[in-house]
């Protein structure tokens, strides 16, 4: 065991970010507006909060085409939102717990 290993095996560690990101299915997409530009929404980027919640932002590309800037929206609050939200953190913790391991 080297020293670096009984820091890693001692301590606990600190993880800064547990994010996903989810497409969201297209009945379920949404069109929103920011300075004057209309974007629909079919990215969600969800986040595990310290607290155990989890928090969500939108993400799309304009209507009108081309590229948009990297721009957040809220979601909406819509229960079939909320469902996928919670599928797509549950879907991602059986993900996490089963990882293989570095390759």
């Amino acid at each position: 065991m080297t020293p670096q290993d009984d820091v890693v095996a001692t301590d606990p560690l600190e993880v800064s970010a547990l994010a996903i990101n989810v497409n969201v299915p297209e009945a379920l997409q949404w069109n929103d507006s920011r300075r004057g530009e209309e974007f629909i929404l079919s990215t969600l980027n969800i986040r595990l909060l310290p607290d155990g919640h989890v928090a969500a932002k939108a993400y799309g590309r304009p209507v009108a085409g081309g590229r948009g800037g990297y721009t957040s929206f809220r979601v909406p609050d819509r229960p079939e939102l909320a469902e996928l939200i919670d599928a797509a953190a549950t879907r991602a913790s059986e993900l996490w717990s089963a990882h293989l391991g570095l390759q």
